[in-house]
């Protein structure tokens, strides 16, 4: 993989809370600790481990991250800010917070970097 592309933002997920227990055994497959973090820009987010995120919250995060690269601002979303916001994983077991860092680069699409040479 050679990327080519100066990102606009990087993601950091954390791991905040459960909402059974203490703990995710049991409950979650990923094994999920609190303070647990994974980052990202475009691809998918990983811990520094290099194990990836839940594919299912994945799922969730995703739609999140566009909006943030599309200009729009989280709190319309039920963020606590205009770059955060808490989810809960799809399984009803892990709570994340995900936090946008803006990078001060162009927009890929307005910047037309999507386009043939």
């Amino acid at each position: 993989m050679q990327k080519w592309y100066d990102e606009e933002y990087e993601f950091e997920i954390e791991v905040t809370g459960f909402l059974r227990g203490s703990h995710t055994e049991h409950y979650c497959r990923n094994g999920e600790e609190i303070g647990d973090k994974y980052t990202c820009s475009y691809g998918c987010p990983v811990n520094k481990d290099g194990y990836g995120i839940c594919s299912k919250t994945m799922m969730m995060l995703y739609p999140l991250m566009e909006a943030v690269r599309s200009g729009g601002d989280l709190e319309n979303l039920g963020g606590d800010g205009k770059y955060s916001k808490t989810i809960v994983c799809p399984d009803g077991c892990v709570m994340f917070r995900l936090t946008a860092r803006p990078l001060g680069n162009e927009n890929f699409h307005k910047g037309g970097f999507w386009k043939e040479p």
